[in-house]
């Protein structure tokens, strides 16, 4: 994935979250709440307005600047993960995008905002908080990272770590002589001693003489 669809990604999903949050503030504020999802006799959820000063479930509430440094930090976490492993994980290409889009989203909302986010989404099912668009990005972003290491991440093959291995340049240098192995010239090698030599053997003074009966 591309910078540019990176970006693209991250502004439409913020721009979806800001818009919805437009409408929960035209629509929403300051009435009654109102059924959302029903499915049979299960009420799943209502739509009710909510500013909330501080993170999930109110913690940190009134500590904005903290709310407002660590979601910066956060996207640019993520942006550095995706550039850096995004190519050899494809899980990271889906959840970087959703993780930074939510969290500039909720940012936007504590900078012009008075320091509060606007949510609308009330859980009915069970005592939980209220939340909104970049909440479910976010959550569905870090799902896929736990996803991604607990059963994509596998070690690399020995042929792929082969072509993905830091190639180093081969620089050619010439070797000296006794280094590389090469035999000196002919009139630089060492004059070898001379070998003894051997004692003549005792001539016999009768060799020449032939015995009286070796013609009979």
């Amino acid at each position: 994935m591309t910078i540019i669809l990176v970006c693209a990604a991250i502004a439409g999903l913020t721009v979806i979250d800001q818009l919805i949050k437009l409408w929960a503030i035209a629509n929403l504020q300051g009435q009654p709440a109102r059924p959302f999802l029903q499915i049979g006799s299960f009420d799943w959820m209502h739509l009710r307005y909510l500013e909330n000063s501080g993170a999930a479930f109110s913690i940190l509430k009134g500590n904005r600047g903290f709310l407002i440094v660590f979601p910066i930090i956060m996207i640019a976490v993520c942006l550095y993960i995706l550039n850096r492993y995004g190519k050899t994980r494809r899980w990271l290409q889906i959840a970087m995008p959703l993780i930074a889009a939510g969290g500039l989203g909720n940012l936007i909302d504590r900078i012009f905002r008075g320091g509060s986010v606007v949510d609308y989404f009330d859980f009915q099912l069970c005592n939980f908080a209220v939340f909104n668009f970049a909440d479910i990005c976010v959550t569905v972003g870090v799902g896929i990272v736990i996803i991604g290491l607990l059963f994509l991440e596998k070690e690399l093959p020995d042929a792929k770590k082969l072509k993905n291995a830091e190639r180093i340049p081969y620089e050619h240098t010439a070797a000296p002589l006794a280094e590389a192995g090469i035999l000196p010239e002919a009139g630089e090698l060492p004059a070898a001693e001379a070998a003894p030599l051997c004692e003549e053997a005792p001539l016999n003074e009768n060799a020449d003489e032939v015995p009286e009966d070796a013609g009979a």
